[in-house]
C-alpha cells in the first residue's frame, strides 16, 4: 500500500510495531500476487532473493480405499490426490509460469525497504495506538518506548493483520460461526518432499496433506532447497483437548497418518513450534470516512488455498486506486471507497465459499479439479483471480453436489462429509 501511494506522489508514513526482519507465517504466494509486485516495481528484488519457484499446488488424501467417482470425468484411479499447474490457464498480468514460496522474514523486509526507497517514511518499532476520529482530521497515537505522540493524518489504512487494530477498536469484528481453526507450525530441514507424491515432478509444489481426522490438514511449503515449512491446521477444540501443549497437538495429529509422521521424524526441526489462532473472522465495515482496512485486518478465512498474502496484496492494490482518487478530489469520505469494498467483499466471498465447500466434502474438490468441464474454473480460484467476476460457475455446481450429498444419508459420498457445514450462501460480513 505504501509503495502504491508513494509512487503516486502522496505523503505516506508507515508505523510498524516490529523491527524487520521478523518471522511470519503465510509463506506461499499465488499468481494473483504477480501483477502487484510488477506494478510497484518490486518483482526484480523478489527474483534476486532466490526464493523457490512455485509452479503449482497438490493435495493428498489419507484414504486407502477407492471412492466411487459418481460420474465425474477425467478422474485418475482414485480420489487420493490431485495437482494443478498454474500455467494451465492464462491470467491477465501474469506472463510467467510460476510464483514463489517465500521466507516471510525476507520477503516482507524487501517490500518494506522498497516502500521506503519510493519515498514512504517508515518507522519500525513504533506501535500504533488508538485512532481518534473525533478530531477535525484523524489522529494516530504512536507509541515509541514509553512515550506517546499523536500524529494527524488525512487517511488511515489499517494493515495490522490478525491484530485487527481498527476492527477491534471500532467494534466491527465478527467471529466466524463456521470456522474456528487453529494452527501449530514449524520449519524442518531435510524433509523428503517426494515421499507422499505419486508425481515426483510435483515435489516442490505446495502440498496440502489431508489426515483421517475431520477438518484437519497439514501444509508442506518449500522455503529453501533444504528447509520446509510444515503446519497442522485443525479445529481449535482439538488443540484445547491437549491442554494447549503445542508439541503434543502437532505430533499426535500428524501421527494419525503414519507415512507423514515417518517423513517428519526423519527430518530435523529447526524452529520452535508456533501457534496461529483467531483464524476466521469478518468485519461489518471495512471502510469509512478517512479510513479503510486491508488484508487480514479486513477479513481472514483459512489458509488452505494460500489466500492470505494474495488478499493482502490485492486489497492494497484495489484500495490504493480509491485512495489516490480521493486525494485528487480532496475528499476522503466513505463513499469514495465503495469500489474497493465491493471488489474485496466479492473476492473474499468467493474464497470463503470455495474453502467452506472444500472442508465440507474435500473429495469433491478432487473430482472437480480433474473434470475438464470445471478444471479451469477451479484453477481460476486457485490462482487468486477472484475480484472482477461474479461467482464462478464451479462454485454453484459444487454447492449443488454438497446439498445433494447432505440431504441423502444413503449417498455414496455421505460418509465423507466433514464437520464444518458449508453455508448455502456466504456470510453478509
Amino acid at each position: 500500500m505504501a509503495s502504491y501511494l508513494a509512487k503516486a506522489g502522496l505523503s505516506v508514513a508507515v508505523f510498524e510495531s516490529a523491527v524487520f526482519p521478523r518471522e511470519h507465517v503465510g509463506e506461499s504466494l499465488v499468481p494473483a500476487t504477480t501483477p502487484v509486485l510488477l506494478e510497484i516495481d518490486a518483482m526484480s528484488k523478489v527474483e534476486e532473493a532466490g526464493f523457490p519457484k512455485k509452479y503449482g499446488a497438490a493435495w493428498t488424501s489419507a484414504e486407502d480405499r477407492d471412492i466411487d467417482h459418481m460420474g465425474f470425468r477425467g478422474l485418475t484411479h482414485d480420489f487420493r490426490g490431485a495437482g494443478v499447474m498454474f500455467n494451465e490457464r492464462s491470467q491477465e498480468g501474469v506472463e510467467r509460469d510460476h510464483t514463489y514460496h517465500v521466507d516471510r522474514g525476507k520477503f516482507d523486509q524487501i517490500l518494506l525497504k522498497h516502500a521506503e526507497e519510493l519515498g514512504a517514511k517508515v518507522f519500525q518499532g513504533v506501535r500504533a495506538g488508538k485512532v481518534d476520529f473525533d478530531s477535525e482530521i484523524p489522529q494516530i497515537e504512536a507509541k515509541v518506548g514509553g512515550r506517546s505522540v499523536n500524529i494527524p493524518v488525512r487517511m488511515v489504512v489499517d494493515a495490522s493483520g490478525r491484530r485487527t487494530h481498527l476492527g477491534t477498536q471500532q467494534k466491527f469484528k465478527v467471529a466466524d460461526q463456521v470456522f474456528n481453526q487453529y494452527a501449530v507450525h514449524s520449519w524442518f530441514k531435510g524433509i523428503d518432499r517426494q515421499a507422499l507424491t505419486a508425481d515426483k515432478e510435483q515435489a516442490d509444489y505446495i502440498f496440502v496433506h489431508f489426515l483421517p481426522v475431520s477438518d484437519t490438514w497439514v501444509w508442506q511449503i518449500p522455503i529453501t532447497e533444504t528447509i520446509t515449512s510444515v503446519g497442522v491446521v485443525s479445529q481449535k477444540r482439538r488443540f484445547q483437548e491437549t491442554g494447549g501443549d503445542r508439541e503434543k497437538f502437532f505430533w499426535d495429529t500428524v501421527g494419525s497418518r503414519p507415512a507423514l509422521l515417518n517423513v517428519l521424524k526423519n527430518a530435523e526441526q529447526t524452529r520452535p513450534f508456533k501457534t496461529e489462532g483467531d483464524y476466521s473472522y469478518g468485519m461489518t465495515q471495512i471502510a469509512g470516512d478517512n479510513f479503510l482496512l486491508v488484508g487480514d485486518a479486513a477479513r481472514f478465512v483459512d489458509p488452505i488455498f494460500s489466500s492470505g498474502v494474495s488478499v493482502a496484496l490485492n486489497s492494497a492494490r484495489i484500495a490504493s486506486q480509491d485512495i489516490i482518487a480521493a486525494a485528487e478530489a480532496g475528499d476522503f469520505s466513505k463513499a469514495r471507497f465503495a469500489t474497493y469494498e465491493a471488489k474485496l467483499r466479492r473476492g473474499v466471498r468467493n474464497w470463503y465459499e470455495f474453502i467452506s465447500i472444500y472442508y465440507r466434502l474435500n473429495i469433491l474438490f478432487t473430482a472437480f479439479v480433474q473434470d475438464p468441464r470445471y478444471r479451469l474454473d477451479v484453477l481460476k480460484l486457485l490462482q487468486g483471480d477472484v475480484y472482477d467476476d461474479e461467482e464462478p460457475k464451479a462454485l454453484a455446481a459444487m454447492r449443488e453436489v454438497v446439498e445433494t450429498v447432505e440431504n441423502d444419508p444413503n449417498h455414496l459420498w455421505h460418509p465423507y462429509l466433514g464437520d464444518l457445514k458449508a453455508p448455502a450462501t456466504a456470510p453478509a460480513f
